[in-house]
């Protein structure tokens, strides 16, 4: 009896052991497996992507972005409103669906959302609601004081463009020194605001059947002021143009000529991004293809 018991608890214990090297195995295969399968999603950009790629429809939300650490340029397969949600889609965690007001605010200033940099943040949505949502994204930005100013501060990166450039030429803002130039708080934008329009006009805005004020005036809380990567500036000559546009400034807010926002690019890259190049009066505005 004591033999049999023997080979019972050891035939038991054999069991045992090759159940627990069998788990271990297809533990293993399952953890190679999913190794393959996120370091193939990689190379992928535009995968979260597929139900915004078409002029039927933008509607679409980013659930990843691409872990790489080469510069992301768009399909160049695709056309330019294609090309252009890629790249946005990066930095908006959703893209607003045609003929809505957000929709409205990202045809007018959305060129800055295909801007790539690394120490750049962009804002998730297109309208902060009030002074302390502004000022909480706010405390998130690493800013840096534009020289020769009073104070004006800028995002890190878009003051360092702006410095260089001003080192190659004198580029003076439009007030000549302020913070009304650069990065405003929510509350000076609704101050603008109420200096060019008023609830009405906004109501019309937001209906779709007015939108030249937005070349005037960006209505409240939409501003790309307030994130640090605009300012107006005092531009006369091809030179400062130049300057400018080598540091990744650009026009982008069609009629409004002071205006200058950054966007991190050298000037052969926007159309790669699917932006366009739009000449008003003499002056070329990069555009959304919106």
């Amino acid at each position: 009896m004591k033999i049999i018991t023997h080979k019972k608890y050891f035939n038991k214990k054999i069991i045992k052991a090759a159940t627990f090297i069998t788990i271990v195995i297809l533990m293993i295969f399952a953890l190679v497996a999913s190794h393959e399968i996120t370091h193939h999603s990689l190379g992928k950009t535009a995968q979260p992507l597929n139900g915004c790629l078409s002029t039927d429809s933008v509607s679409c939300t980013n659930t990843s972005k691409e872990l790489t650490s080469e510069p992301f340029i768009p399909d160049q397969k695709l056309n330019d409103q294609q090309r252009f949600l890629s790249a946005i889609a990066r930095n908006l965690s959703t893209i607003p669906q045609p003929n809505t007001y957000e929709y409205i605010l990202l045809r007018t200033y959305g060129s800055v959302f295909v801007n790539p940099g690394v120490g750049i943040k962009l804002p998730p949505k297109e309208i902060f609601t009030n002074e302390q949502e502004t000022q909480d994204f706010q405390a998130t930005l690493t800013m840096d004081h534009v020289d020769d100013t009073r104070d004006c501060y800028l995002q890190k990166s878009a003051a360092d463009a702006l410095n260089k450039a001003r080192n190659l030429e004198k580029i003076p803002l439009k007030s000549g020194y302020g913070s009304g130039d650069c990065t405003r708080t929510f509350d000076t934008n609704l101050r603008f605001w109420h200096k060019y329009a008023n609830n009405q006009t906004l109501a019309r805005v937001q209906q779709g059947k007015e939108t030249k004020i937005l070349g005037v005036v960006a209505p409240p809380g939409t501003s790309q002021h307030l994130w640090g990567l605009a300012i107006d500036l005092r531009v006369s000559s091809k030179e400062q143009r130049k300057a400018l546009n080598e540091n990744g400034w650009f026009q982008t807010v069609e009629n409004d000529v002071p205006h200058w926002t950054y966007i991190g690019l050298s000037e052969d890259k926007l159309p790669l991004f699917g932006l366009k190049n739009k000449l008003v009066r003499g002056i070329s505005y990069w555009v959304t293809p919106l």
